[in-house]
């Protein structure tokens, strides 16, 4: 046994019954192992939820080989439905993708959490993003991606067989008085489809960081990268 399975047990552990299921005794109950002898591998829980959020980033794919001649913005256009499909395949890691990097500074971080920082900064200097440029644009990117993911994840259907649209997302629950405008966007939000709705954001995002490489303003170092 290795510190990858260990990682890999606590994920389907965390896929099946959320995070609040994760603990030492748990996951020793999962894999059959004495719960004392995981800290061989994860010193505590919290180093647990670290390697859950290093897993799942290190296997986003970034660029693919078919991707090397591609525009820099067809590049990130499928990096982020890569990244919906992968984080949709485990939406209770979701929140540690927020909490847990703010809770260890950056040089710190596992190496495979911060692989897809390397990789993005590594496009946006290729496409004639300066150092500060390049940090400016994934901070847009990647922001909007998490963004999306969440308001995605939040979108539940209360009662899946009332005809109501109202009733089946709960909305009769909001008084009208104060939630006029969002009473009345029932049938949108029932329609909402998630893949949809990240091209047409991501088109709005890439479409803002190409007219900042556009800007006259705009001074790209082209001796400094990544």
């Amino acid at each position: 046994m290795n510190s990858r399975i260990v990682l890999q047990a606590a994920l389907e552990l965390v896929d099946v019954e959320g995070l609040e299921a994760l603990s030492m005794r748990r996951l020793g109950h999962k894999l059959d192992r004495d719960p004392m002898a995981l800290y061989r591998y994860a010193a505590n829980r919290d180093a647990l939820l670290d390697g859950l959020t290093e897993l799942l980033l290190d296997q986003w794919v970034i660029s693919e080989a078919e991707d090397t001649d591609a525009a820099w913005q067809d590049q990130l256009r499928r990096a982020a439905h890569r990244f919906r499909s992968l984080v949709l395949e485990h939406p209770h890691v979701v929140p540690l993708l927020v909490t847990r990097p703010l809770s260890t500074p950056l040089g710190l971080r596992p190496l495979g959490a911060l692989r897809p920082l390397e990789q993005l900064l590594a496009v946006f200097t290729r496409a004639g993003f300066g150092p500060s440029g390049a940090l400016h644009a994934y901070r847009a990117y990647y922001g909007f991606l998490l963004g999306h993911v969440i308001n995605e994840l939040e979108e539940f259907v209360v009662n899946p067989d009332e005809d109501d649209t109202g009733l089946r997302l709960g909305l009769h629950r909001l008084p009208e008085q104060d939630f006029p405008y969002l009473r009345r966007l029932g049938s949108q939000l029932l329609d909402y489809d998630g893949e949809v709705e990240l091209d047409q954001g991501i088109t709005i995002v890439l479409s803002g960081l190409q007219s900042q490489l556009e800007s006259p303003a705009h001074a790209p170092d082209k001796t400094s990268g990544f």
